[in-house]
């Protein structure tokens, strides 16, 4: 009775609702390839604070082979193609801290710092080089905070500003160039030590929130301010083409307030790529107001116990109930990247999608959600229109740089439905549909191929859409 009535409360929140009022046995999908939106740069998780080095030197080569398959690979696991690397800002590796890479303190900001590089970045250089190795294509540095000496409270943590910013003044003098060309050096050093190209650099985490760990506060107007410094110190060092991230507030009401106030700054919001934030305080069900790309760059269930079911009583873990929240991110926010908080950990919670416990590796049904976006849906795809003619059988569909379409069906009904896929202004030079499916009984397991029909440029297939699932459909 009590999954009824949620059911029906969540169905009639849902557009292009038709036939709910009572038990329904099809469902009609269109999909028009001609009416496009955003394009995608990918799906991710962060395994900074050390997160990397858990499953570097925690695991057997065997279990530590599988936590990367299961994050990066196509083939065995998610397909994930976008890796958030933490930039270190605490004076050593103590407890889980990320280490600067210039930790000693100067006496102020006219000082030359003392860079320092080990190769390594708290396994974060292993990781990345490994995911590569899997298809990974993104590689997004951001910091959390400046290190203590460049802000107005001296400390990496408990929040504190950069000195130099509107309203943030320091006797050690104006941090904002050499916080700048501390970014920088950062990427250089992966650059030219390690072979790995970073193609985003982001400053900023959930800088509306002051907490005990690395932390930064940040208004609108503060991130514009130093964004008009870092913007031209990366053309001027060499590396222009990397994109710039800002501003990764908590939650996207947080980030539509600290957008507002940045784009009050004259050319700001031109020097960004991308626009960041994430989805704990508000989830992402509304468009940002952006010419910019829109990424989700982190969110996870972080009160939880660790569950690796997929769907069994609707807790806010379980898989089924995080393949919504992609779908909703894509569909009504328009976002082109959605990223976990963390891949892989040593965690009794569900703040990953991944458990590192004992020497074994447990995935859980969050990660198969990604997967059913993630392994088929690559960077460079647009997303296309897709409607469902009943309110709790959620659709999306995108078209693939090589041409291939991908229909992502969520039924989150409590009956199998056969659906009927219109799919309208698309020329397949193949006639055959492949659907990898996601329930309690099967982890994207590659379904019967199904074969369409139809004129050209007007396709249509007849296939199964069991309950609780999610199914990706490959043409």
């Amino acid at each position: 009775m009590r999954f009824g009535v949620a059911l029906a409360a969540f169905a009639a929140t849902l557009p292009y609702q038709v036939n709910s009022s009572g038990p329904v046995s099809t469902v009609a999908i269109t999909v028009d390839a001609e009416r496009q939106y955003q394009t995608i740069d990918g799906f991710g998780i962060s395994e900074a604070f050390q997160r990397a080095n858990a499953v570097k030197t925690g695991l057997s080569v065997e279990e530590r082979g599988k936590a990367l398959d299961l994050l990066f690979s196509d083939e065995n696991g998610a397909g994930l193609t976008i890796l958030r690397n933490g930039i270190g800002s605490s004076a050593s590796y103590s407890r889980d801290w990320m280490k600067s890479i210039a930790p000693t303190s100067p006496p102020s900001s006219n000082s030359t710092l003392k860079y320092e590089w080990d190769g390594d970045d708290a396994g974060q250089v292993w990781m990345t080089k490994e995911a590569m190795k899997r298809g990974l294509k993104t590689v997004y540095a951001n910091a959390w905070s400046a290190p203590a000496y460049m802000k107005t409270n001296n400390q990496d943590s408990n929040g504190g500003r950069i000195c130099g910013v509107p309203g943030a003044n320091c006797s050690t003098g104006d941090w904002r160039q050499p916080f700048a060309n501390y970014l920088v050096q950062l990427v250089r050093f992966y650059k030219e030590k390690e072979g790995i190209d970073i193609t985003h650099l982001g400053w900023l985490n959930e800088p509306d929130l002051n907490q005990t760990y690395a932390s930064m506060l940040s208004d609108g107007f503060q991130a514009a301010d130093f964004l008009k410094i870092l913007h031209p110190t990366l053309t001027r060092e060499g590396f222009g083409h990397v994109k710039i991230v800002c501003c990764e507030a908590t939650g996207w009401q947080d980030g539509e307030d600290l957008l507002y106030e940045l784009q009050t700054s004259p050319g700001a919001e031109e020097m960004l790529s991308v626009y960041s934030s994430h989805g704990y305080s508000v989830n992402p069900a509304l468009p940002l107001r952006t010419s910019r790309k829109v990424w989700q760059t982190e969110w996870a269930d972080l009160n939880g116990k660790w569950n690796p079911a997929w769907d069994n009583l609707g807790k806010e873990g379980e898989g089924i109930t995080w393949a919504n929240k992609i779908h909703s991110a894509l569909t009504l926010s328009n976002i082109s990247g959605f990223l976990y908080w963390i891949g892989a950990a040593r965690t009794p919670n569900n703040d990953a999608l991944v458990q590192v416990m004992n020497g074994t590796v447990t995935p859980s049904g969050r990660l198969w959600a990604f997967a059913g976006f993630s392994r088929f849906v690559k960077p460079g795809a647009t997303r296309v229109d897709a409607r469902s003619s009943v309110g709790w059988v959620k659709v999306s569909a995108f078209v693939n740089a090589d041409g291939a379409l991908v229909v992502v069906v969520i039924n989150n009904g409590p009956d199998d439905l056969e659906a009927e896929i219109d799919v309208k202004r698309y020329t397949s030079k193949k006639d055959i549909v492949t659907p990898f499916i996601t329930d309690n009984a099967n982890q994207g397991t590659k379904g019967e191929e199904l074969r369409t029909s139809g004129d050209d440029g007007n396709l249509k297939v007849v296939a199964s859409v069991k309950r609780r699932s999610m199914t990706s459909f490959v043409l």
